[in-house]
């Protein structure tokens, strides 16, 4: 049975790879700060759950200590997706503090174990807005961070037999950008699409196939987004607001 942490756990994206895993027959150990709805998970998962802000640095070790065979590193934070202006120092500490250095640390807790099994998967869970312009400088740089730490760590591990992949989801239907912290003006108006976003179950899906790939393959980097959302073009506006 393959022993799968999910962090992020108990909503969207983190909650419906627990239940997938556990569908699955996997052995799973959901990781959140939410008691309530861990408990919740459990109940009906039978997943293994931990309560814990993966800010905690005592995590790492109850993560080491599971000796995952597959690290799904989802939990993260919005903060600053609706611009930098007005962004207190705190919020920007904390986006980088659970976006960046906490996935960073608890994978680095897992690799020693990963390596001396001679097998592992990293799935670090980004954003198109690490991978492409848009207007969201805090959290694009945040994820942009997971984005190069995805590709050096594939290149240091080569010839360990660990593989790492970096899912990048465009709008998904979660409750991403309530929990978000922000201008909330601003957040609502980004909240509001009236297309068809993926589901959390559709990006939990995408883990599951690049996981579940043959050992000699390696899903490097996914992007996923709805069929009616596309990324890129240009943006011109003259500085005294009249075009």
């Amino acid at each position: 049975m393959t022993r799968v942490v999910v962090t992020g756990a108990t909503s969207g994206i983190g909650a419906a790879t627990v239940r997938s895993y556990r569908e699955a027959g996997h052995d799973v150990l959901a990781v959140a700060r939410r008691k309530d709805r861990l408990a919740a998970l459990a109940e009906e998962t039978g997943a293994q759950v931990f309560a814990a802000d993966v800010r905690d640095d005592t995590l790492s070790e109850k993560v080491a200590d599971f000796e995952p065979s597959i690290l799904v590193n989802n939990a993260g934070v919005g903060h600053g997706i609706d611009g930098l202006v007005g962004a207190a120092p705190h919020i920007i500490q904390e986006a980088i503090d659970i976006n960046v250095s906490s996935l960073v640390k608890l994978t680095a807790a897992t690799l020693p174990g990963m390596i001396k099994r001679r097998t592992g998967h990293i799935v670090n869970i980004g954003s198109i807005a690490g991978l492409h312009t848009a207007v969201s400088s805090l959290y694009g740089a945040s994820k942009a961070a997971v984005h190069i730490f995805s590709q050096n760590l594939r290149n240091e591990l080569v010839g360990t037999g660990l593989r790492v992949t970096e899912v990048c989801p465009g709008r998904v239907a979660s409750g991403f950008y309530d929990a978000a912290k922000g201008d909330r003006e601003r957040l609502d108006a980004m909240n509001t699409t009236g297309i068809r976003e993926l589901d959390p179950k559709d990006i939990a899906a995408a883990i599951l196939f690049a996981t579940d790939a043959p050992a000699h393959v390696n899903v490097a980097t996914l992007e996923i987004l709805p069929t009616d959302q596309a990324i890129g073009g240009v943006k011109m506006k003259a500085s005294d607001g009249t075009t």
